[in-house]
């Protein structure tokens, strides 16, 4: 079952400087963490922040969020739920499930939040870094998995095709680049299309990279993609809404300025930016196909899109800060693997394996499977091949700057 709908380094002093002097900047709480499965970020060096007056001050260096790894792998299980529990049973999944199928009904949204963290900590991971540590930052960090997850998927899909075959083998290959939605080619698993959209945002905040990631900055860019988003609804040029991702333009920008409010504390601007966003992001969700499908009302789904808004406004206030479970970095580290590999494999598990065992222990051993298979490519893949990938891409990189 598919999803539903359906897509960043050089600071420069830019002068004058947001927020006004009367309020100074506070450092950050945290070290980078996490937003969309495909946004784990590694602790940066500390680098030089702004003061009001446009004087550098060095940005110390501060312990992991660690309640965003945890919302992280909260959101990967919603986004399970939805497409296992609702999987092929064969039957109508309130009876098997009773209440789990209800929540799962609204998984789905687990997307729109991991959009919302992702803005938080793709904000947070580009500041004091150059465009091309940062570009290097994100290959690094999203292909070693995003590899493993199309060759693993592709393999069972040929193995068991009990749901469905692989794809034809150059569509197959083209997935590996992470680039097929703008080929018009299917996502070898369904759940990649929000890759996409991922890379979409990317692609547009590595304008600010480039310019030197300021708050002035990061604010005007909130601005512009805002009004671009809305207004882009009336203009009728498919190729901006396929670039600008209108439809979760809102959480990611919503996510940015929540980052900006963490740093350097709550102004009615950055406030404006959020609330704004919100009742875009509430508005657009009429529109959501998955409303009528799942037989949800607009209340229902609102209340959780806004329970998303709340959780993530209460950590940038700092309301988490306490939260130190180490246990929680683990389970940041498994939720992009996991979002990889669990929609096709876990489908045709369950395709080919119910009947041969209780619905509620077949549910929970696929779960568990998947969990141990996202260790594994964590720790002998991601971090392995994650390493050498960086140093190769960075040696590359000072070649070139060289050349």
């Amino acid at each position: 079952m598919k999803a539903i709908p359906a897509a960043p380094e050089r600071n420069v002093p830019s002068g004058a400087t947001f927020p006004p002097a009367a309020t100074a900047p506070r450092p950050p709480a945290h070290a980078p963490t996490a937003g969309h499965p495909a946004t784990r970020v590694t602790a940066a060096t500390p680098a030089p922040e702004e003061r009001p007056d446009g004087a550098p001050v060095a940005r110390p260096a501060a312990p992991r969020l660690l309640v965003l790894d945890g919302l992280r792998l909260a959101a990967a299980l919603l986004v399970v739920s939805h497409h296992l529990v609702r999987g092929p049973w064969g039957v109508e999944p309130g009876s098997l499930f009773g209440p789990l199928a209800a929540v799962a009904s609204l998984g789905w949204l687990g997307v729109n939040l991991f959009f919302l963290i992702s803005g938080f900590v793709i904000c947070l991971s580009s500041w004091g870094r150059g465009l091309g540590e940062f570009t290097v930052s994100r290959v690094v960090r999203l292909f070693p998995a995003y590899w493993v997850g199309v060759v693993v998927t592709t393999a069972v899909l040929a193995a068991w095709p009990a749901l469905r075959g692989p794809l034809p083998a150059p569509e197959s290959l083209v997935n590996l680049t992470m680039l097929q939605s703008g080929l018009g080619v299917t996502d070898q698993d369904w759940s990649y299309w929000s890759l996409g959209a991922e890379l979409r945002f990317y692609l547009l905040f590595a304008i600010v990279v480039w310019l030197g990631v300021t708050c002035r900055r990061v604010v005007y860019f909130c601005a512009v993609w805002t009004l671009v988003a809305v207004f882009s609804t009336t203009w009728d040029q498919r190729w901006i809404d396929n670039m600008i991702v209108p439809e979760f333009a809102p959480y990611f920008v919503a996510g940015v300025a929540l980052f900006l409010i963490h740093r350097f504390g709550a102004n009615l601007l950055l406030w404006g930016l959020v609330g704004a966003n919100w009742l875009i992001a509430l508005y657009r969700l009429q529109g959501y196909p998955a409303l009528e499908h799942f037989h949800q009302s607009w209340w229902s789904v609102a209340a959780v899109v806004t329970g998303c808004f709340a959780l993530l406004s209460a950590i940038a206030l700092g309301a988490f800060h306490r939260v130190g479970w180490r246990w929680l970095t683990v389970a940041g580290a498994l939720t992009y693997p996991l979002y990889l590999i669990h929609q096709a494999i876990g489908q045709t598990l369950i395709l080919a394996l119910r009947g041969h065992a209780p619905h509620w222990l077949l549910l929970a051993g696929i779960v568990a499977l998947l969990l141990g298979a996202s260790w594994l490519i964590h720790r002998y893949v991601e971090r392995p091949l994650g390493g050498r990938l960086k140093r190769s891409l960075t040696t590359s990189l000072a070649a070139v700057r060289r050349g």
